[in-house]
């Protein structure tokens, strides 16, 4: 079902000839869009508030409407956006953030700092249950200084808090729309950035309008963009091969070589902190037993799989928390070894392996390629593993919004993550703190360490870098060892661009900046 504003003047048209998607705007009289961006993404939008959203793709396209006090360069340098400076206070528990002056929100509200106070004060109102409150759960209280001046005070020390803030799920909605939307704000998102709805089908395509009003002179430098879910990669590719899409992410792999020769398309190929792994539900046997973790570790080829699902743009993980992030620290890979694998599922009482499911938290064509990977992998061990790629909405209700962890249906879980701040609290705290089990955070393998929990609570109490870098060590040297994931790999961001398209490209953190996007 369309999901349709009559708020808007505005409404973009699909209209199909000869094989080819053409884009018309329909503003009093019929008008072609002559700068329209087809972008082709690999799934489907869970929400479009960004506080209310896990997935890095999500809060990716939601900056065509939202920003936030900070962000991130394509180095993944810290940045000003709405903010012009901020102070911390020496204990690093008081922010004193400097707002920029004549913005405006694309229903009309002022930006000012009532608005940064109505943003925290909602996310850190434990009633609202959004997904992202535990990230924004350490602030005590946020104040109006001036109408240009916040002061956000935390319960305690939290020395990567500017990062946290840089995040993309820290947006600023505006407070009207909040009140006038409620919980349904997912579906009328209204924010300072350079785009606005027109319409979002949530099991299609969203499409967004230039926002004549936006704070930025000379941008946005297109009119509208159609995003575009597409699961299938062939047809992704295909897309970018017809021209009838204008950026392609995730690319298809095993396609990037035939698309580095079109003639229509840019491949770009670049490191990333995109770490994949398959957590294992430690509340339940047989992943309560340490030496199955460990069987698991050893019994699946990270290099055969690198090649197979990957194409060779992949690496194995040698790591809990990739190398580009903060404070990451390099401690492997786990070797392949089969016999190992046997030998320990002997000692911990299944010689003759098990039966167990294994999820994957995407269905994209590269997704189920690895869950088929591993699955026969594993049954070289003995283990036999029934899998299933989840849509969206499967995932958000079967793993993401579980109550009792003593009940999680989850097993295996094969999934990805992005330090969207650029520091290791942000890798290490969501998948594994003890506190960060679903529905609050995704540690999908209810895994649980003081040790790990008390490296991680130091380490946000000091600004001493040689202190945190010892406590981040011991934390991911203890998770290592303790092997609640299997560790996969690394992989690299590869999408496609078409030669007409500039100003677009993929973060390292699997996110993207449109910024500067053009069309020649």
């Amino acid at each position: 079902m369309n999901l349709l504003f009559p708020s808007s003047s505005f409404r973009l048209r699909a209209l199909v000839s000869g094989g080819a998607v053409v884009f018309a705007m329909l503003a009093g009289n019929l008008a072609h869009a002559e700068t329209t961006a087809v972008m082709a993404v690999a799934s489907t939008f869970t929400s479009l508030d960004p506080y209310d959203a896990n997935d890095t793709l999500s809060q990716a396209v939601a900056k065509s409407f939202y920003q936030g006090l900070f962000g991130f360069d394509k180095d993944m340098k810290l940045v000003n956006v709405l903010a012009d400076s901020y102070e911390a206070s020496p204990d690093a528990r008081v922010y004193t953030i400097k707002l920029r002056h004549g913005v405006k929100f694309q229903d009309g509200t002022d930006f000012n700092a009532a608005a940064v106070k109505a943003n925290f004060d909602r996310v850190t109102d434990p009633a609202n249950k959004l997904k992202r409150y535990n990230m924004f759960s350490r602030i005590e209280k946020t104040e109006v200084v001036d109408p240009y001046t916040v002061r956000i005070t935390l319960k305690t020390p939290f020395s990567a808090f500017i990062n946290v803030l840089a995040h993309p799920s820290a947006v600023m909605i505006s407070p009207d729309a909040l009140k006038k939307y409620g919980k349904d704000i997912a579906f009328h998102p209204v924010g300072t950035g350079p785009f606005e709805l027109v319409k979002w089908d949530p099991a299609g395509d969203l499409t967004v309008k230039k926002f004549a009003g936006y704070w930025k002179k000379g941008y946005p430098k297109i009119d509208a963009i159609d995003w575009k879910p597409v699961v299938d990669n062939n047809t992704r590719a295909a897309l970018m091969r017809t021209g009838e899409a204008d950026f392609a992410f995730q690319v298809p792999f095993e396609q990037a070589a035939q698309l580095q020769s079109s003639p229509k398309v840019d491949l770009i190929a670049a490191p990333s902190i995109i770490q994949r792994y398959i957590s294992m539900n430690m509340n339940q046997k047989p992943f309560d037993n340490p030496k199955v973790r460990e069987a698991l570790n050893y019994a699946v080829n990270k290099e055969a799989l690198t090649k197979v699902a990957f194409a060779g743009y992949a690496t194995p993980a040698d790591g809990v928390v990739p190398q580009g992030v903060d404070y990451a620290v390099k401690l492997g890979p786990w070797p392949y070894d089969p016999a190992k694998a046997r030998e320990l599922l002997k000692e911990a009482g299944y010689p003759n392996g098990f039966e167990t499911t294994l999820w994957s938290a995407y269905n994209y064509s590269t997704a189920q390629k690895v869950i088929q990977f591993v699955q026969q992998q594993l049954a070289q061990v003995g283990i036999k593993a029934s899998v299933e790629a989840l849509e969206a909405g499967q995932r958000v209700a079967k793993v993401e919004s579980a109550q009792d962890p003593a009940t999680a249906p989850v097993r295996m879980y094969y999934a990805g993550w992005s330090s969207s701040t650029g520091e290791s609290d942000w890798a290490i705290s969501p998948l594994l703190a003890g506190y960060s089990f679903p529905p609050k955070m995704m540690n999908t393998a209810y895994y649980k360490s003081d040790a790990v929990d008390n490296d991680l609570k130091q380490a946000l109490e000091t600004t001493d870098r040689t202190q945190k870098a010892a406590l981040y060590t011991d934390a991911q040297k203890r998770v290592w060892a303790d092997a609640p994931w299997i560790f996969l790999v690394k992989e690299k961001v590869v999408y496609a661009r078409s030669k007409r398209l500039s100003g677009a490209y993929v973060a390292p953190d699997g996110s993207f900046n449109f910024d500067e996007i053009a069309i020649k």
